[in-house]
């Protein structure tokens, strides 16, 4: 086996095995925070000395939760409570839950009243986030959220902590954006399933050791001739991490050249500028995240960058992984799309659940995408 299968099969093993994680940790003696999506603040929770642990969701039929969600809900909150209702994330010392969407700004009380061995840390953010204001709001939310992780930790978090686990982020953003170029220009060595996995992998392990491992598969992809004969796409949306979904883009050749996911690449593109104060840090950062549907964004940002990423990716059309039932990517759509139209790059819409097991017209749908490009 070579060095870039042992490194894929790592952290393939790691993405789909967070349980195993979990567990290796508590028997380490560590204490683990679940977190929700989005742009949790994780770089608190590492400087606490504690591991954050990725809470995206999984593939499974929910039953429970149906108790506290309408079916209508999206299919990651719905499977996340599952966890929660049956005693999956057992061990996690509490969950951080963001009020970024309509939805999951009923998530914490439907947690509170069904998962009471878990407490729930509520991270909220200034939705005009770009503003003096916008900044100085989302600093408070942080100090609070580092006091109450200060309090399950049983120590204090200093500046100085703080300060090093930024370093560590960034230095695991920057392997990210790194890796994923590189698996763009191999998309035979390194698959879109593989790609997912490599990237998903950092939300359940230490994140000094996953950018150790994404630098060096980065670089050992750089060595490697590029692969021919592909089609190249960005993909975009929330999350595109479903086995059954990437296996039909690699039986159509379809390559990942770029993605604009809020689960993959969309945090990894801002880093946290360096702050006296590095909480300030951290709420400018927000500040200037781009290309995710529940930020605040009048311009549509997103789909400047996306136009720019397809462009620069040389891709021949755009990959819309739509969330089902997520409002927000739903408005967010058309004027994406105009955009992309108006550029001359196609655009495919796919519809996506965490409770899908039929994904025959999406085969099909790809298949015709496919023989366009």
């Amino acid at each position: 086996m070579s060095r870039i299968d042992d490194i894929l099969t790592q952290l393939e093993t790691i993405s789909r095995n967070p349980r195993a994680q979990l567990d290796a940790c508590l028997a380490a003696g560590k204490k683990a925070v679940g977190v929700m999506p989005y742009f949790c603040p994780e770089e608190l929770v590492y400087a606490a000395g504690m591991q954050p642990f990725g809470l995206w969701g999984a593939d499974m039929v929910c039953d429970q939760s149906r108790r506290y969600y309408p079916a209508f809900i999206c299919s990651i909150l719905h499977s996340v409570l599952e966890l929660g209702i049956t005693g999956k994330l057992a061990g996690l010392s509490a969950i951080m839950i963001p009020f970024s969407c309509d939805s999951l700004k009923g998530m914490a009380t439907n947690w509170e009243v069904s998962v009471k061995d878990i407490p729930v840390i509520n991270v909220a953010y200034a939705q005009n986030r770009k503003i003096d204001a916008g900044t100085e709001f989302t600093a408070s939310q942080l100090r609070k959220i580092r006091g109450q992780l200060a309090e399950i930790a049983g120590r204090e978090i200093t500046d100085a902590d703080i300060a090093a686990a930024v370093e560590v982020y960034n230095a695991d953003r920057a392997a990210i954006i790194a890796f994923a170029d590189a698996a763009g220009k191999h998309p035979k060595l390194v698959p879109a399933a593989k790609r997912s996995a490599v990237i998903k992998a950092g939300f359940f392990m230490d994140r000094a050791e996953h950018a150790k491992l994404l630098t060096e598969l980065a670089e050992l992809l750089a060595a490697e001739p590029g692969d021919r004969g592909y089609i190249r796409v960005v993909t975009t949306g929330i999350l595109a991490d479903s086995p059954a979904l990437l296996e039909i883009f690699e039986e159509n050749r379809i390559c990942i050249a770029a993605d604009q996911i809020a689960a993959e690449s969309v945090d990894a593109r801002t880093q946290t500028p360096v702050t006296e104060d590095p909480i300030i840090g951290m709420a400018e950062r927000y500040g200037k995240l781009e290309g995710c549907s529940i930020l605040f964004d009048p311009g549509k940002q997103r789909g400047k960058e996306l136009v720019e990423l397809a462009k620069q990716a040389g891709a021949e059309g755009i990959i819309w992984v739509m969330t089902k039932f997520c409002d927000p990517e739903e408005y967010d759509f058309v004027p994406v799309k105009r955009m992309a139209d108006a550029a001359g790059i196609r655009v495919l819409s796919l519809e996506v659940d965490r409770q899908m097991v039929n994904y025959e017209q999406i085969r099909s749908a790809v298949q015709a995408f496919a023989e366009m490009c």
